[in-house]
């Protein structure tokens, strides 16, 4: 008999031993399996991150894209205390902000109160005496006060598709036989000026465009005018 035997294991501790090391590859498997998961879970909120990041560039650089923050207000609603306010409240805060911003106001309107009108066109020249440039644009249609309102800017455009209409104020008046002289009385004033305001702007370009011919022009009758036909009677500057 020799010395020292061979170890033989039992059946049992075949089976132990084996079952032992299934047991221990099925919890690195398990491991493996939880690491595979958390590593796609990382990715997964990684590329989320990445995707959350860049929609909110695009949503900052569109914000940044907005007219609000190039100085450029749209009138296109007609002129009422309302509107007029609004646009002033608008003018205000980037005066404020940047006294030195040149600012655009984009002009799509069929008109209005000529009160108010001239409430913007009052703000818009002390905001030039301020130092700041401000560009007045038809878009679309700058009719009756908005037309008036086009005035009002160091630089007048027109779009080449853009259509002017000046005429005589409209008037509604009840009352007795003086009130209705007063307002008459009241209309004639704000006509001189609005004839006085087309004419200022325009005779440095065309002198022939003088207050007289403007009211014979308007005289009681609607009168539209292409962009080129504006710029030929000095009513805007420039069409583009």
């Amino acid at each position: 008999m020799a010395e020292h035997d061979a170890y033989k294991p039992t059946p049992e501790e075949v089976t132990a031993n084996i079952d032992k090391h299934e047991a221990e590859a099925d919890a690195a498997r398990a491991a493996a399996a939880k690491s595979l998961a958390e590593a796609r879970k990382e990715i997964a909120l990684a590329e989320k991150a990445e995707i959350d990041t860049r929609e909110a560039l695009r949503t900052e650089k569109e914000k940044l894209a907005a007219d609000k923050h190039h100085y450029v207000y749209s009138f296109d609603k007609p002129v009422t205390d309302d509107s007029v306010k609004a646009c002033i409240t608008q003018l205000s805060t980037w005066s404020r902000n940047d006294p030195a911003c040149d600012i655009e106001i984009r002009l799509n309107s069929p008109g209005g109160s000529i009160m108010d009108g001239f409430a913007l066109i009052d703000f818009v020249l002390d905001l030039r005496t301020k130092g700041h440039l401000i560009t007045t644009k038809a878009l679309g249609l700058a009719a009756s006060m908005a037309a008036v309102i086009l005035q009002a800017g160091d630089n007048r455009v027109m779009g080449p598709n853009a259509i002017l209409l000046i005429h005589e104020g409209s008037l509604g008046a009840i009352g007795s036989f003086g009130e209705v002289e007063d307002r008459i009385k009241l209309m004639e004033k704000l006509h001189s000026r609005i004839w006085e305001l087309f004419a200022s702007r325009a005779k440095p370009i065309n002198p022939k465009t003088t207050v007289t011919f403007l009211k014979k022009l308007a005289k009681r009758t609607d009168v539209w005018l292409t962009a080129e036909e504006a710029m030929k009677l000095g009513l805007v500057d420039s069409v583009r």
